[in-house]
């Protein structure tokens, strides 16, 4: 019976210990990322009450649920009572992805549009201006810390 026992000089510990660091645990964890995609949680409950109208938006833009089987290492977190079954779904809320086009055209169409609005307030700006007291538009900005020097 001893013959079937590996020497305790062949085991390694290392492996069996525990982090000697405490860190506080993520409330979402990171999925392993995709190149061609971009993850988002979103939220389908707040409260214990479904939110359709959130994630219905959410689809319309793009975002597709992300399947167990796409990551699974979500298998043990995945609320058992969720009503996506084969999506992972923590606290409310359900990860989906989108591809990164999408994304890069959702930036561009915010930018453009505070590009407009930011125009359109520096025009009625300008449009109150009086010879006796002009007005001057700057467009640079700076930050500084301390004394400023």
């Amino acid at each position: 019976m001893a013959e079937n026992r590996k020497p305790r000089e062949l085991e390694d510990r290392l492996m069996a210990e525990r982090p000697k660091q405490w860190q506080q645990a993520e409330l979402l964890p990171e999925p392993d990322k995709h190149p061609d995609y971009n993850y988002r949680w979103i939220r389908v409950a707040n409260l214990n009450t479904a939110d359709p109208r959130n994630l219905s938006a959410k689809l319309r833009e793009g975002w597709e649920p992300v399947t167990l089987e796409e990551q699974p290492k979500f298998r043990l977190l995945a609320d058992p009572a969720s009503r996506y079954k084969d999506n992972v779904e923590i606290g409310g809320l359900l990860l989906c992805k989108t591809p990164k086009e999408f994304v890069d055209q959702r930036n561009a169409h915010f930018s453009k549009l505070t590009q407009s609005q930011t125009e359109a307030v520096d025009n009625s700006f300008m449009r109150q201006s009086d010879t006796r007291m002009p007005l001057y538009k700057e467009t640079k900005s700076s930050s500084s810390f301390g004394k400023g020097t």
